[in-house]
């Protein structure tokens, strides 16, 4: 019986890290994905993500370099003369969007999909925590997966996962003690690698999904 294969994006955060966990809960065999994309916490994510892929055991990670995202610029995270928000979550398409990443992300994960004969394409988006972000919909991503099969092998055979979807943060948080995710080696914060900021919109819907869970966060804030 042939072992089932999945690629995760792994972004070294704690929605990307409890998906790959539930994968690997289902049978799957993980084959970690990570993007330096230039982001202000590049670091510190790829940090996280080493730690990760070692308490899931995985030997052979994935780490694509993506340069080009500092050029195209327009985001917060990739331009360091665009500020972080910090004054509360932000009304429609923040400025921490990076413009299709999600889009280049799952792209460059079909690839080595194929390279590798997986059959899932694993990504942690959440829909009603993704900040505004168009490219973290179920209808975006849905439709991303009738294009990449139309675009490979005829025996390439894709379904992209986001088990996470339709999940609250504080759902997140709940799912990810219950299987003993270690969160502790998980990072959030959009500006700070050394200690979170709590200011900013990713660390707000974190530190919100904790205490709505009646959780404590292991992660070490200003």
């Amino acid at each position: 019986m042939s072992v089932k294969k999945a690629v995760c994006i792994m972004s070294g955060g704690m929605d990307s890290t409890l998906a790959a966990y539930m994968m690997r809960d289902e049978g799957y065999e993980l084959i970690a994905l990570h993007f330096n994309y230039a982001q202000r916490t590049q670091k510190k994510e790829l940090e996280s993500f080493h730690k990760i892929c070692k308490a899931l055991d995985i030997k052979e990670p994935y780490i694509v370099n993506l340069d080009f995202f500092s050029q195209l610029g327009d985001s917060a995270l990739t331009d360091k003369s665009i500020k972080i928000p910090t004054r509360g979550i932000e009304e429609g398409v923040p400025v921490t969007y990076v413009p299709f990443r999600n889009g280049i992300f799952i792209s460059l994960a079909t690839a080595i999909a194929e390279k590798e004969g997986a059959e899932a394409l694993i990504i942690g988006v959440v829909e009603e925590d993704s900040s505004g972000y168009p490219d973290c919909t179920q209808e975006y991503i849905s439709s991303m997966q009738g294009s990449i099969n139309l675009g490979t092998k005829q025996d390439t055979i894709l379904e992209i996962k986001m088990p996470l979807v339709h999940f609250k943060k504080s759902e997140i948080v709940k799912e990810a003690f219950k299987r003993k995710v270690p969160l502790e080696l998980t990072w959030s914060c959009y500006q700070s690698q050394e200690k979170a900021c709590g200011l900013c919109d990713s660390c707000r819907l974190r530190l919100n999904g904790f205490k709505l869970a009646g959780e404590i966060d292991p992660i070490p804030y200003v």
